[in-house]
C-alpha cells in the first residue's frame, strides 16, 4: 500500500486505507439490502465497510416495481408473515421519509365473472387495513370510477375496490440508506469487487477485492462478511461448497409518457390471458407499467433486458383496462428489467414463489438474500443477529428511527422543491442545496427532476460512468426518450466542472451510455441512432 495523498479524491482516500485495520463487518452488495445492513451496523458503532462490483443500487434495487406495500397478494398464497412485516415497514417508512416514500391509491376493477372475486378482496383489504391500523378502502362505483379513473372499462366492469399502499425511487431510497450508513462512520465503495473469500481454519476471515477500473487488489481483513449480493449470491456461496437456494426471476417494466396514459391512481389487475398480477401507476412523471414474473436464466452479470414477448404481455393488459388507449409498442419512451433474488421453494408458477428472506451462516460468511425492498430494515437485523456472534459485539433488535429529520429550506422555495430536496436528500438536503441558482432549480422538462440534482450527483455521490449519473442518481434515462440523449449538451455543462473526465473520456462514457440504452432500455425493436 503506498503513502495517501491528501489531495487525492476521496474514493482514492478511502481505497488507500481500506487495508489497514480489521473491519468488525465487511458487507459485498451495495443494493438495498446491503445498504440497510450497513446502515444498522454502523449505528451501533461497527466499523463497517460495504462494497459494490457496479454502481450503488444497479442491480435489482433500481429495477423493482418502485413500491412499499404490504404485499396484498401475498395474503391470497397464506404469507401472512411476510405481509403483516411488510405493513408494518411501509407504514414507518412514510412516517420517517414521508417525501420519498409517499401514499399511492390503488384500485382494482371489479369485473363480472373475473377472478379475483369481490368479496375475496375485500376480506384480503379488511386484513390489509388492520395490519395498518387504518381503514383506507372502499368500493367506488361505476359513476366515482369516471372521476377516478376516466377511461378505465374492461369488460363487465361494475366498480372497483379503492386502498392505499406507497411508492418510491427505489434507486434514491438506496442512496439515503447509504448516506446514513456513511454519516454513522461507514466506508461504502462501488466498482469494488470481490475476487474471493480468505478462510482461516475454515472460517471466513477476509476477502480479495479488487478495483474494476485500476486492476488495484487489496487484502481486507474482517471479523465477518455479509453476503448481500441478491440474485449473485450463490455464486459466492459456492465458494463454500454451499448447495444453490435462489431461483433468480425477472421483472420486466414499460414507462411511457404520462400524456399518453394519464393516472392518478395505480390499477392493479389480473392479466386476462393467465391471471397474472399487473399493475400500471404514475411516477416520476411518467406511467409506469409491470411487472412480468419469468425465470431468468440468462448471465447475472450481463444487464438483463426486456423481450419483445413481455412487452406485448403487458401492453396487452393495459388494453385490456383501457381500451380507448389503445397502447402499442410506438408509445413506450424506456424499458427496464431487473432480476429478483427469490428463494427457490418449489413453486412451479413463479408469480406464486415465496417473497420472505434467508439469512444463513456458513463459516462466517452471513448470507442474506430473497425478501423485498420493503423489510430491508428487519432483514439487515436479521443478519446482524448472526453477525454479532462473530463480531464480539452486542445486538438487539430496536425500533429506532432510521432516517435523520431534514433540515428546513428556504421558505421562498415553493413546496415542490422543497418536497423534493427532502426527498432525495435527506439530512443533507440544506447543505447541498442552499447555494443553488433559480436556473438549477427549474424542472428538466418532462420529469420532475430538477436540474441541480445532476450537478449533487457529480460533485457527491460517487459517479463513475454515465449511466450511474442518467439511470440511478437521477431517473432520466428512463423518463426522457432515447435516454435522455437529447440533453447530454447541457448536462455535461452542468456536470464537467466535477467528473473530471477529459474530452476523450466524454466521447466514449457517451458511446457506451448510447449502447446501454438502445440494447438494454429501449423497446427491443427500436432504433435509438439520431
Amino acid at each position: 500500500m503506498g503513502t495517501v495523498d491528501p489531495m487525492a479524491p476521496p474514493r482514492d482516500i478511502a481505497l488507500a486505507a481500506i487495508d489497514t485495520q480489521e473491519w468488525d463487518l465487511v458487507i459485498i452488495g451495495g443494493g438495498i439490502t446491503g445498504a440497510g445492513v450497513a446502515q444498522q451496523a454502523a449505528r451501533r458503532g461497527w466499523k463497517v465497510l460495504l462494497i459494490e462490483q457496479r454502481d450503488f443500487a444497479w442491480g435489482t434495487s433500481s429495477r423493482s416495481s418502485k413500491l412499499v406495500h404490504g404485499g396484498l397478494r401475498y395474503l391470497k398464497e397464506g404469507d401472512i408473515k411476510t405481509t403483516l412485516h411488510s405493513v408494518h415497514e411501509r407504514q414507518r417508512l412514510m412516517r420517517e421519509a414521508p417525501e420519498l416514500v409517499e401514499p399511492q391509491s390503488f384500485l382494482f376493477a371489479d369485473c363480472v365473472g373475473r377472478k379475483p372475486a369481490r368479496w375475496l378482496m375485500q376480506i384480503g383489504l379488511v386484513v390489509y387495513d388492520l395490519m395498518a391500523g387504518q381503514r383506507s378502502h372502499f368500493y367506488a362505483s361505476l359513476n366515482e370510477l369516471s372521476l377516478l379513473t376516466p377511461g378505465l372499462h374492461p369488460p363487465q366492469l361494475r366498480g372497483a375496490l379503492v386502498f392505499t399502499d406507497a411508492k418510491t425511487d427505489d434507486a434514491r431510497l438506496v442512496w439515503r440508506v447509504i448516506m446514513e450508513a456513511q454519516r454513522d462512520g461507514a466506508v461504502a465503495l462501488n466498482y469494488i469487487s470481490a475476487k474471493a473469500l480468505v478462510l482461516n481454519a475454515g472460517r471466513v476471515t477476509g476477502l480479495r477485492l479488487e478495483d474494476t477500473h485500476s486492476g488495484q487488489q487489496f487484502t481486507v481483513r474482517a471479523k465477518t462478511v455479509v453476503n448481500a449480493t441478491g440474485a449473485w449470491a450463490d455464486k459466492l456461496r459456492a465458494g463454500l461448497g454451499a448447495k444453490p437456494l435462489l431461483r433468480p426471476l425477472r421483472g420486466s417494466h414499460l414507462v411511457v409518457p404520462f400524456w399518453r396514459l394519464p393516472v392518478a391512481q395505480s390499477v392493479s389487475l389480473m392479466h386476462p390471458r393467465d391471471g397474472r398480477p399487473v399493475f400500471l401507476y404514475p411516477w416520476e412523471g411518467a406511467t409506469l407499467i409491470g411487472t412480468t414474473d419469468l425465470d431468468h436464466n440468462g448471465d447475472l452479470n450481463l444487464e438483463p433486458c426486456i423481450t419483445p414477448a413481455e412487452v406485448a404481455y403487458l401492453i396487452e393488459a393495459v388494453n385490456d383496462q383501457f381500451p380507448a388507449a389503445a397502447l402499442t409498442p410506438a408509445d413506450v419512451s424506456a424499458t427496464y428489467a431487473g432480476v429478483r433474488p427469490v428463494v427457490d421453494d418449489g413453486q412451479g408458477d413463479a408469480s406464486k414463489a415465496t417473497r420472505d428472506h434467508v439469512v444463513l451462516d456458513e463459516s462466517g460468511l452471513i448470507t442474506l438474500t430473497g425478501g423485498k425492498l420493503t423489510t430491508f430494515r428487519l432483514m439487515a437485523q436479521d443478519a446482524l443477529a448472526l453477525a454479532a456472534a462473530h463480531v464480539g459485539k452486542p445486538f438487539s433488535r430496536d425500533d429506532e428511527v432510521m432516517f435523520t429529520s431534514t433540515p428546513p429550506l428556504p421558505p421562498h422555495w415553493s413546496a415542490a422543491i422543497r418536497h423534493r430536496l427532502a426527498a432525495r436528500y435527506g439530512f443533507q438536503a440544506r447543505a447541498l442545496s442552499v447555494q443553488a441558482s433559480d436556473a438549477e432549480l427549474q424542472t428538466i422538462p418532462g420529469t420532475n427532476t430538477l436540474w441541480l440534482e445532476l450537478a449533487i450527483a457529480a460533485q457527491s455521490e460517487s459517479v463513475v460512468h454515465l449511466d450511474d449519473l442518467l439511470l440511478r442518481r437521477t431517473r432520466l434515462g428512463l423518463l426522457l426518450p432515447r435516454g435522455a440523449l437529447d440533453h447530454l449538451p447541457r448536462i455535461r455543462t452542468l456536470c464537467e466542472p466535477y467528473l473530471a473526465w477529459d474530452a476523450a473520456q466524454w466521447e466514449a462514457e457517451v458511446g457506451r451510455y448510447r449502447e446501454l440504452i438502445a440494447q438494454h432500455y429501449a423497446v427491443p425493436s427500436g432504433d435509438l441512432q439520431p
